[in-house]
């Protein structure tokens, strides 16, 4: 079933219709994310067009086509799928740089379909605790606002914990994602405790009987030893206050720290426990494919992408529609999409 919802999906798998975020559409989905991905599409497109202007197909060529895709930050299991599907069947051949793309967006789509997955609010806990984690400049404290006025138009009641303590600028933002969806937020000054914040944050959704709290985390790497630990305490001081939270940890990466994003997945879900991804700032560079390699690697959910500023730019992550985009290819209206939903 074609997914054509145009915001990230939310689901409640506590309720009896788990239906997704419906939203009007400004500007077809697969159009904006076009759009977004435009610097990665051109970078690939040029680039096999380039490899495939009147050649016939040998190992010379092989070799620059997967240079060229682990140059992209496809990551090298998937380049090298990709080339032994070129080169199947078509040695020693002419071969159209078209169906190449379509060869790209093929694979692509094998390695991303697993991980598309909307968000899983259970609603046997109340609230739904969900920890957003990531390093400074990812885009956390925006992807937060944004998904809690998703959640908020399903009816849902959200409490905001600023727990990025050591940036005003975060906290301000914050508050006032808080007063435009009518969402509580909890603070305390700039150098406050963030665990003790995080306490206080679910102390104040139990309070209010909310159904979600959303709690933003500090992401300073200058000593990345002490931000993992800050990040533990966080955790621990959750769990005293609820054992089972938190129930969704939610990683915000920044599409334009290219390999740097790897790490990143291995670092906060050895200590955190990541439970999907949110991946933000794919306009911003040439180098998206480093989505198919963290797929490949970590096997996460991806929930959502960024692909612009404005709000309706953090769209629901569609594998399909992602392979096909960012090997230039339209859409594909009768291509089948897996809907997790």
């Amino acid at each position: 079933m074609t997914h054509t919802s145009s915001v990230p999906r939310i689901i409640d798998t506590g309720g009896s219709t788990p239906d997704p975020v419906a939203a009007p559409e400004k500007k077809g989905l697969f159009k904006r994310l076009a759009e977004g991905l435009t610097r990665s599409t051109s970078s690939m497109t040029t680039g096999i067009a380039t490899v495939f202007t009147k050649r016939k197909l040998d190992g010379a060529t092989l070799e620059e086509l997967e240079d060229l895709l682990i140059q992209a930050d496809l990551g090298v299991e998937t380049a090298t799928r990709i080339t032994d599907a070129v080169s199947d069947g078509r040695y020693d051949k002419e071969v159209d740089e078209a169906e190449v793309r379509h060869i790209v967006a093929s694979e692509v789509a094998k390695v991303l379909t697993p991980v598309e997955g909307p968000i899983l609010l259970d609603g046997t806990h109340k609230p739904h605790v969900i920890l957003v984690v990531g390093v400074n400049g990812a885009g956390k404290t925006t992807t937060i606002g944004k998904l809690a006025k998703l959640i908020a138009a399903t009816g849902k009641s959200v409490v905001l914990g600023a727990g990025d303590t050591f940036r005003a600028a975060a906290i301000d933002q914050l508050k006032i994602w808080g007063e435009r969806i009518g969402a509580p937020v909890v603070s305390r000054p700039v150098g406050s405790d963030s665990a003790g914040l995080a306490f206080d944050a679910i102390a104040k959704a139990e309070e209010l009987n909310a159904d979600v709290v959303m709690i933003d985390t500090a992401g300073r790497l200058q000593n990345k030893s002490e931000l993992m630990s800050e990040l533990e305490k966080v955790v621990r001081v959750i769990k005293k206050r609820n054992p089972t939270a938190p129930h969704s940890v939610l990683l915000v990466l920044d599409a334009t720290t290219g390999q740097n994003a790897l790490n990143q997945v291995d670092v906060f879900t050895k200590v955190v426990g990541v439970t999907g991804l949110v991946m933000t700032k794919l306009d911003g560079t040439a180098r998206g494919g480093i989505l198919v390699a963290i797929a490949e690697k970590s096997g996460l959910p991806v929930h959502a992408i960024g692909v612009g500023e404005g709000e309706d730019d953090l769209q629901p992550f569609v594998a399909q529609n992602f392979a096909r985009a960012i090997a230039g290819l339209d859409d594909a209206e009768t291509s089948p999409i897996r809907n997790n939903a």
